[in-house]
């Protein structure tokens, strides 16, 4: 039996200034709907300047929004469509 292959697109982007990072992460599903998750990281004064690792949280945190928001989507659309709650497993 042959299976389609389905694929998202996740998207990152930063804002960043010396003390903070902002990130958004937007992924496109095969429905054509659309997620979106925001994170954010400040910098200690005393931490060292180091902007990869203000990415690498900001963007952890937006991506794990994103997840929930996902999971939350996956069961209002079970809930729809079976006329019971679900319940997610954590």
């Amino acid at each position: 039996m042959l299976q389609t292959a389905v694929g998202w697109h996740v998207e990152l982007e930063f804002e960043e200034d010396t003390q903070h990072t902002r990130a958004a992460a937007l992924v496109r599903l095969s429905d054509g709907s659309e997620v979106r998750g925001h994170g954010y990281a400040s910098r200690h004064p005393a931490d060292a300047d180091q902007p990869r690792v203000g990415e690498e949280i900001a963007g952890a945190r937006a991506l794990n929004e994103l997840a929930m928001k996902l999971l939350t989507k996956a069961h209002d659309e079970i809930d729809e469509a079976s006329g019971r709650t679900s319940y997610p497993l954590t």
